[in-house]
């Protein structure tokens, strides 16, 4: 199962009696599962079945969710709603008692809402609504599996990245534990130097002295239990890749690990060749740590 990214994007069509329709499903990364959904007036009751669908192909992320309607065929009818007129007329009655004001306009009462209708809306049953409900919910179910889909073709390029950057931390990984600064050996040889330019040739150096100085030093700056967790981290970071669970997070706790330990191994070297590894090494986890952000 290839690597999923957070960001995609899918439009599904549809059509039930006289209505069209269009989906458009965009995502983009995020910490969790949140759908923002933008629905005509009228649809509220299919909302929590269409977040349940969009869970069951993604795990993470922000999704903006959107549904155009349209009608086909010739406007539909209008009728006047008597009951509500009525209502309106007996309220404007009531205030010219009490104030003195002119009688409204008849297209003024015709424009409140609810005085004019659609009358196949009043005509349509419960049967017919639910039939488009359905309709339009299988519809989605369409637009969030392609949403998955497009997810997953664009997660498979960011997978090719993130190998190649776990590639190269596991070479520079190599590069600092084969870095001839690091052995004992040359840790004591420039200690031996040093101390010789600070004391001149007048000063003989006792070489057991010089030897315990570079066992300390050497002591400092053992880096070896750096390069086995950051040998331990890359591994791990490879089974990551190739499960086929929602690594998102994980790989992201993973990153913390990679960079604790390119600090101390840059606070332990005692030599710039060390040290320009573990910049390096630190360039490369970052660039890991941004990419792995719109992982799923």
């Amino acid at each position: 199962m290839p690597l999923n990214s957070m960001t995609g994007f899918a439009r599904v069509e549809g059509a039930h009696g006289a209505v069209r329709w269009h989906w458009e499903l965009r995502s983009v990364n995020g910490k969790g599962l949140d759908a923002r959904l933008r629905l005509p007036a009228g649809l509220d009751g299919i909302e929590a079945k269409l977040r349940t669908e969009l869970a069951r192909h993604l795990k993470r992320g922000n999704c903006q969710i959107n549904l155009v309607l349209e009608r086909t065929g010739e406007a539909a009818p209008l009728r006047v709603n008597r009951a509500a007129l009525q209502v309106v007329l007996e309220a404007i009655e009531d205030l010219q008692k009490n104030i003195e004001v002119m009688p409204p306009r008849p297209e003024a009462i015709l424009a409140l809402k609810g005085v004019l209708e659609n009358a196949e809306d009043v005509a349509a049953d419960e049967d017919a609504k639910s039939a488009l409900e359905a309709a339009l919910t299988a519809s989605f179910a369409e637009g969030a599996k392609a949403l998955a889909e497009a997810r997953a073709q664009e997660g498979a390029k960011l997978e090719a990245v993130l190998t190649g950057h776990i590639d190269e931390i596991e070479r520079l990984t190599r590069a600092a534990a084969d870095c001839p600064a690091a052995a004992p050996a040359a840790l004591q040889s420039r200690l031996k130097e040093q101390l010789q330019e600070l004391l001149g040739d007048a000063t003989a150096i006792a070489e057991d002295r010089v030897a315990q100085e570079a066992a300390l030093l050497a002591t400092r700056a053992d880096i070896r239990e750096e390069i086995d967790r950051l040998k331990a981290h890359v591994e791990q970071a490879r089974e990551l890749l190739d499960s086929k669970e929602a690594v998102g997070r994980r790989l992201d706790f993973l990153t913390q690990e990679f960079n604790r330990e390119a600090n101390t191994l840059c606070s332990k070297a005692a030599d710039v060749s060390l040290t320009r590894i573990g910049l390096d090494l630190k360039a490369v986890i970052d660039q890991f740590r941004e990419q792995i952000q719109n992982v799923e």
